[in-house]
């Protein structure tokens, strides 16, 4: 039998995360454009400075529901036909808010740009907010809550930001709201949270796509070009604060068969200069299935299937006084509980003691290095990283900067950020689980004082 003869390999082509080009409009919109040749679905996102800690006490949430209500019907459009007519650009529109901002997220084949740019324009500058349909929005909100509530991960994330925030932060409360919050709002409160805070002047658009042959200056100046609105006056944000006593709280599940982990605290975000190596060594410790948690309690003891380890920027300041989510979590069995948490301290421990291997800090930096080019294969993928960079007030070549200091940062300075990272005397630990059950063993651990809250 004769066998073809092997492929070679080819020569590797040289890399860089791209760098966009930066316009403003007359209307005081900033605009952030990328060519990606062959990309013919283009990605277009937004970032409205709407901040969480904008809204009005007593109504969390409601960035939430007008992010939600912006394509409910516009001064054009019902919302009826404002659905149909996305529907026959083939476009897809998406928004929600965060900390930092509303973030609305628009794609659409290029030859339907201008058609889906006019609908995104008629969204950001006359939604309609009716009543009927902010109503519709407030009561499949307050359905989602208590589904949200039963999700071990969801209620250990909420637990988590309750207990590392002081109780006048909102970075302490849910996101989207709780029930009481949400059940005040109303298309009034939706509508003057959008008249305070959405205006293209402190607003950017990012639009990524293949852009051969499209005239969008054009497209921009007929659709968002046309959406005005009054200058915005500097808002000062509030500063980040986080107590990271080392302490557990129980999340009491009666009879719940798992655990769920997730052990975090408060550091620095990217416009630290440490951030490249935290990133590497954080994913070291625990960024994928050969990383050392998973080794070890997963490969080794059987006790989960995962456990990650991640560093999550909340928000950030043009000061550079934002701030990181830095956490572990995953989940094991009711009875391996008190073991599994034991061995992961060990983990943190040797890692403080021993440091990283080079091999270890060499797959970590192939990993996050080498598949870049794929990760940003799509536009979606480009625009979303140029949008969080605009969020967190750094510089377009950011991304492409990163990469090249990953490559460059060693096994030392790896080491020494996580460990900085995810000291194991100073972690809150949320467990979501059965109290009976878990409560005796996490004491004798001594990790911190153990409490334990309901889990209703």
């Amino acid at each position: 039998m004769d066998f073809h003869p092997q492929p070679a390999g080819g020569t590797p082509k040289p890399w860089a995360f791209p760098t966009p080009r930066r316009d403003v409009l007359p209307n005081g919109l900033t605009v952030l454009r990328c060519h990606r040749p062959g990309q013919q679905v283009v990605a277009v996102e937004v970032n409205l400075m709407a901040p969480l800690d904008a809204e009005p006490e007593g109504l969390d949430g409601v960035a939430t529901l007008m992010a939600r209500a912006l394509s409910e019907g516009t001064d054009k459009h019902t919302a009826e036909e404002f659905a149909a007519e996305l529907e026959r650009c083939g476009a897809t529109l998406d928004a929600h808010a965060d900390h930092p901002g509303v973030r609305v997220s628009l794609e659409v084949p290029v030859s339907r740009l201008r058609k889906a740019l006019g609908l995104l324009s008629d969204a950001l500058r006359a939604p309609a907010f009716p009543d009927g349909e902010v109503e519709r929005l407030v009561a499949n909100r307050l359905d989602e809550i208590p589904h949200e509530l039963a999700n071990p991960a969801r209620r250990a994330a909420k637990e988590l930001s309750k207990e590392l925030f002081p109780a006048t932060s909102r970075m302490s409360r849910p996101r989207q709201g709780t029930e009481e919050t949400v059940s005040r709002i109303d298309a009034a409160a939706v509508r003057a949270f959008y008249e305070a805070h959405v205006r293209p002047v402190t607003a950017t658009v990012v639009v990524v796509g293949d852009l051969e042959g499209v005239d969008l200056d054009e497209a921009l100046t007929e659709t968002l070009g046309a959406w005005t609105g009054t200058a915005a006056e500097a808002r000062a944000m509030p500063p980040i604060s986080a107590d990271d006593t080392g302490r557990v709280v129980i999340v009491d599940r009666p009879g719940a068969v798992q655990t769920q982990l997730l052990i975090g605290r408060v550091g620095p975000d990217r416009h630290d200069r440490v951030w490249p190596a935290q990133l590497l060594g954080v994913y070291c410790l625990g960024g994928t299935l050969t990383s050392r948690l998973d080794r070890v309690l997963r490969e080794e003891k059987g006790y989960t299937y995962g456990v990650r380890a991640f560093g999550q920027v909340l928000r950030s300041a043009e000061d550079g006084s934002g701030a990181a989510m830095l956490a572990i979590s995953g989940s094991v069995a009711t009875d391996v509980t008190g073991p599994a948490l034991a061995d992961l301290w060990q983990v943190l421990r040797v890692l403080a003691a021993e440091g990283l291997t080079d091999e270890e800090r060499d797959v970590a930096v192939r990993n996050l290095v080498g598949v870049a080019p794929l990760r940003y294969e799509t536009a979606a993928a480009v625009a979303g990283t140029l949008a969080d960079q605009v969020e967190q007030y750094l510089p377009d070549d950011y991304q492409a900067r990163v990469y090249a200091q990953l490559a460059e940062t060693g096994t030392v300075e790896a080491t020494a950020a996580a460990v900085s990272a995810l000291p194991a005397e100073r972690l809150v630990t949320v467990l979501v689980g059965d109290a009976s059950q878990i409560a005796d063993s996490v004491r004798e651990l001594g990790i911190g004082e153990v409490k334990v809250v309901s889990g209703s």
